[in-house]
């Protein structure tokens, strides 16, 4: 069974500088904020444990990615300056991660194959 699911999420995982949990947590709000414009993005929010943060983050497709990164691109800048990004993964279907493999190659995700699903 082939899925002809088109999303695209990004599962990003960052450890915080300590004590800059609260002005992290300031630019979560900016993030938001900012995503929440976005028409190609499906859901968005950031969760936490401890000093850890991970952005839960969905989109249409690949386009609907780089739209966002485009879109959250300095605020993303400022949240690596008070915090590291420990994990990228990127999930979708093989058309879609393609479009994705060279822009997001810097950030060194890893990429996962979505073979089988559906969406509603």
């Amino acid at each position: 069974m082939a899925t002809t699911d088109k999303c695209c999420t990004l599962v990003p995982y960052f450890k915080v500088t300590e004590g800059k949990l609260g002005e992290f947590k300031e630019l979560c709000e900016m993030f938001v904020e900012a995503t929440n414009e976005e028409s190609k993005c499906l859901f968005y929010g950031f969760s936490f444990s401890g000093d850890l943060a991970h952005c839960r983050e969905g989109y249409q497709d690949a386009e609907g990615v780089l739209s966002h990164l485009e879109n959250v691109g300095s605020l993303l800048g400022e949240a690596l300056n008070i915090s590291e990004l420990t994990r990228l993964e990127v999930h979708g279907p093989e058309e879609e991660l393609a479009k994705l493999r060279s822009p997001l190659a810097e950030l060194n995700p890893q990429f996962f194959v979505l073979e089988y699903g559906f969406r509603r």
